[in-house]
């Protein structure tokens, strides 16, 4: 069977990383301007192993919000440490989520927000283009419940600026 081409990987990432730059200076700066809506950015956990984003991951799936709408989430998934430093990477063929821990000093990918990157690909239920439509719509839908609504307004929103079909 062909690969599934991946056409708006880029753009869904780009959307992605500017996401995490609001939530990286929300310390400093709660409050974003997003659409004509003002947002008080809920807080983001960050993870300081890989124990610990197995519990997280363990507590998403069995959340019923999650279970209800994904069948996928009863599979269970475990975490393991990738080496090298630039993506994490969800295997589904046997449900693994490979983090990198450690990017010049940086645990970069030790946050909910890729985490729940990789659980959005997990709860697919058959192979879809990797960062297609489906798999947009969805990674809202997860942050929204799991995060936050604000969270998954400003993901919706970023993405569409940047023209990622959802849905």
């Amino acid at each position: 069977m062909p690969a599934t081409r991946d056409r708006q990987r880029k753009r869904l990432y780009d959307a992605e990383n500017l996401v995490h730059r609001l939530f990286d200076r929300s310390a400093d700066f709660p409050v974003v301007e997003v659409a004509g809506s003002r947002l008080t950015l809920p807080v983001e956990r960050h993870f300081a192993t890989l124990e610990s984003v197995q519990a997280y991951v363990d507590a998403v799936l069995t959340m019923p919000t999650i279970r209800t709408r994904w069948p996928r989430a009863a599979v269970p998934v475990a975490v393991r440490a990738r080496s090298g430093q630039h993506q994490a990477d969800y295997q589904r063929l046997v449900a693994v989520i490979a983090v990198p821990l450690h990017a010049r000093n940086r645990a970069w990918a030790l946050r909910e927000l890729v985490i729940l990157h990789e659980l959005a690909h997990h709860l697919a239920d058959a192979d879809e283009e990797p960062h297609g439509p489906g798999f947009a719509e969805r990674l809202v839908a997860v942050t929204s419940a799991v995060v936050g609504e604000e969270a998954g307004f400003l993901l919706r929103t970023t993405m569409w600026d940047n023209g990622v079909r959802i849905g």
